[in-house]
């Protein structure tokens, strides 16, 4: 019975060595990591070599050492892909959609089109278009109307969509021609001025910018000052502002989005708590730390659109809170009743093509301003007149 004991630490090693080497194979596989194999099947081999080396020796001690090694290896190696599914498995308001579904001129397109005669023509080149993701189904409706039909794949044609801070980088470069978006941050005001570049915001509609909790959230109402002495990290607490007993998640985006920027704009004097982050696996470049993804834990707080949250990543797991006692309703939006209430636009410079310059007059037009409305998005003018 003693010698069938003794053999427990060898067996428990086979079995963890099994465990680890196929978990940890199937991970780096299926991540695409696979010039880390030889490391890892090395490093596998080096650990084995040491606990028979320490059995050989006779050093009982060592031996248990390295088994527990491999044990522990083996139950990270299996819980944590578990963890990260269960990770997965809380959903969230992520800023991936698919923006495919908003495509013109294809047969299931989520857009939503006048039924009239375009009043605007082009006969030259097509404006070379980009925005923000939550903008995207205004301009591609619009090109659905005035382009020529075609195929607009969304990363390179007429009518891209490669998010904020990308597309204002395009429209610097001279890449394209205008952009849809919201207005510019502190540091692409830098970049535009270094580059000798005049930005011409023209507002073709209101937005509303929204903060939204988990559905079993109790707190349905923060004031300005409540949010803004979150997201400074004064209040840490959902218990001071009416909710349970639970720490704040304060969730933000990434610097130089057009959300990250209204955050900003909407904090003023106040400076911003560092963001929740994550480390994210990038290639063989390692590891880089980036600002968390939104997930709808309890204790979550986040921000993003109306129409974006609402139309494009739709979650019915999340409530909006009203500001001020104020829900971002679209009347409330429609009539400035909603605080956090703002214009977006078509940025153009003074290098952006006629034909740009003239769509912006055009959404600023009757017509322009009933595509807006029929896209989902309030009008400049409460009658969209």
């Amino acid at each position: 019975m003693k010698k069938l004991w003794s053999l427990i630490p060898a067996f428990a090693i086979f079995i963890a060595i099994s465990i680890v080497g196929f978990f940890g194979g199937i991970m780096l596989l299926l991540s695409g990591e696979r010039a880390w194999l030889p490391l890892f099947f090395f490093v596998l081999l080096f650990l084995f070599f040491i606990f028979l080396l320490s059995k050989r020796i006779g050093d009982a001690k060592r031996w248990k050492q390295t088994a527990i090694v491999f044990v522990v290896l083996a139950i990270m190696l299996t819980v944590w892909p578990l963890y990260q599914a269960y990770l997965d498995s809380i959903p969230g308001v992520s800023a991936e959609v698919d923006i495919y579904s908003y495509m013109p001129f294809q047969e299931d397109s989520k857009l939503n089109v006048l039924e009239e005669e375009p009043e605007l023509q082009f006969e030259g080149d097509l404006p070379r278009l980009d925005g923000a993701t939550a903008l995207y189904p205004i301009y591609a409706a619009a090109a659905e109307m005035i382009y020529p039909e075609d195929w607009y794949e969304p990363s390179d044609s007429e009518v891209m969509v490669n998010t904020t801070p990308f597309a204002y980088s395009n429209l610097f470069e001279g890449e394209v021609d205008a952009i849809f978006a919201a207005a510019p941050s502190q540091g692409q005001l830098k970049t535009a001025d270094a580059k000798g570049l005049e930005l011409t915001l023209t507002p073709i509609g209101k937005e509303a910018f929204v903060f939204f909790v988990h559905a079993d959230n109790p707190v349905e109402s923060l004031s300005s000052e409540d949010l803004r002495m979150i997201y400074s990290g004064e209040i840490t607490d959902w218990s001071s502002v009416g909710g349970d007993a639970e720490e704040i998640r304060a969730f933000q985006r990434p610097e130089d989005s057009g959300s990250q920027t209204a955050l900003l704009q909407f904090m003023g004097e106040v400076p911003v708590m560092e963001a929740p982050r994550e480390n994210i696996e990038e290639g063989m470049g390692g590891i880089i730390d980036q600002v968390a993804e939104y997930k709808n834990h309890k204790n979550a707080l986040g921000f993003t659109f109306r129409f974006y949250g609402e139309e494009m990543a739709s979650n019915e797991s999340i409530q909006y809170v009203a500001i001020d006692g104020i829900v971002p309703s679209v009347d409330a939006i429609r009539d400035d009743e909603y605080p956090l209430t703002s214009e977006f636009y078509i940025v153009t410079t003074q290098h952006s093509s006629p034909e740009a310059l003239e769509l912006a007059q055009w959404f600023t037009s009757s017509q322009g301003q009933r595509l807006v409305e029929k896209a989902g998005y309030v009008p400049l003018d409460s009658s969209g007149e």
